[in-house]
């Protein structure tokens, strides 16, 4: 399983594999239970995993990078029933950048729970923006379009359009 195929949707709890796409909607697998069913785009929203930002005081970061901050910390993660304020210094110490003005008590919640679904399912947290970088640190040479707008010519000067007779085929 990878982790760009990795989607939350709405109204649904846990998190699930997006299998295939249709116009409509979505063929979904449970992280949790392994279930298998579609899912109408009509009554849900989805939302990739690598697409999720979280609100900082700074720039919104992603949502794999405070994953990656929780695993790395070895601060003990409060139980799913804790209550908002173990939750919060959990987040203070793990994340400080966090904006928790912002950022609810059943988002992180969410967060926690969300973390233990992929580690259980042994997924590698991987966020694709990594590749982008990478290709953005060529160098490019200047921009040309590869093909210049219609009715241009070699040197891209619009052209006078021909004229085109229209005939008549005997409707009035």
């Amino acid at each position: 399983m990878e982790y760009k195929k990795i989607v939350s949707v709405s109204g649904m709890p846990g998190l699930f594999e997006m299998m295939s796409s249709k116009s409509d909607g979505a063929v979904v697998k449970s992280l949790e239970d392994q279930s298998t069913k579609f899912v109408s785009s009509r009554m849900h929203n989805f939302s990739h995993l690598e697409s999720i930002e979280v609100y900082t005081t700074r720039d919104n970061t992603n949502l794999a990078e405070v994953f990656e901050a929780m695993k790395k910390s070895k601060e003990k993660v409060p139980d799913s029933k804790a209550d908002a304020k173990a939750f919060k210094a959990y987040f203070e110490k793990v994340f400080p950048d966090m904006d928790f003005d912002r950022v609810y008590v059943s988002d992180m919640k969410k967060i926690v729970k969300w973390l233990q679904i992929l580690e259980k399912n042994q997924i590698q947290i991987k966020s694709s923006e990594e590749p982008e970088a990478e290709a953005l640190s060529e160098p490019q040479g200047p921009a040309k379009p590869a093909h210049p707008e219609p009715g241009h010519g070699k040197e891209g000067k619009p052209q006078k359009a021909a004229t085109r007779k229209i005939e008549s085929r005997g409707v009035k």
